[in-house]
């Protein structure tokens, strides 16, 4: 009896922990209702090198993000390690994480791949963010990773 009693308490403790995680996703990532990369398949960044509109009959929830996905062998893919093709900081602006520590909306089509890692930048006619971040890509992304590890977590 008490054998069960303590698989049923490890059973709610991990889906609390689940719901948990979760709910802190939807609260810190750039998600519209939802959404992650506003429905871009985040394996094509890697796999096609340009950014694809995914399909929501291939749609993945990882942790309160949905992901939609290109294909079948995309939406596979990701399944095997969701962590190795979800974007950095939590798929907002790349650039503005470093820049300001703030939470800034992204293009999914402006994009890069750095250290096996997609980060997605603000670009809009005047302002684009990557080229800003190229220009001072290590002290950016050293500035985004502490601000991100403040905020995101």
């Amino acid at each position: 009896m008490n054998r069960i009693i303590m698989l049923l308490l490890s059973a709610f403790v991990l889906s609390l922990s689940a719901f948990t995680q979760g709910k802190a996703k939807a609260d810190a990532w750039n998600l519209e209702n939802g959404l992650a990369i506003q429905g871009y398949d985040p394996v094509a960044y890697f796999t096609q090198k340009k950014a694809v509109k995914g399909n929501k009959q291939f749609a993945v929830n990882a942790g309160g993000a949905i992901y939609y996905f290109s294909s079948q062998a995309s939406k596979d893919a990701f399944l095997k390690n969701p962590a190795a093709y979800e974007p950095q900081y939590g798929g907002w602006c790349a650039y503005a994480m470093g820049a300001t520590g703030e939470k800034v909306e992204i293009d999914p089509e402006t994009f890069k791949i750095l250290n096996g890692k997609l980060y997605l930048f603000y670009h809009s006619w005047t302002n684009n963010t990557l080229t800003k971040w190229n220009k001072e890509e290590a002290s950016l992304k050293s500035n985004a990773d502490k601000n991100w590890a403040k905020i995101g977590q």
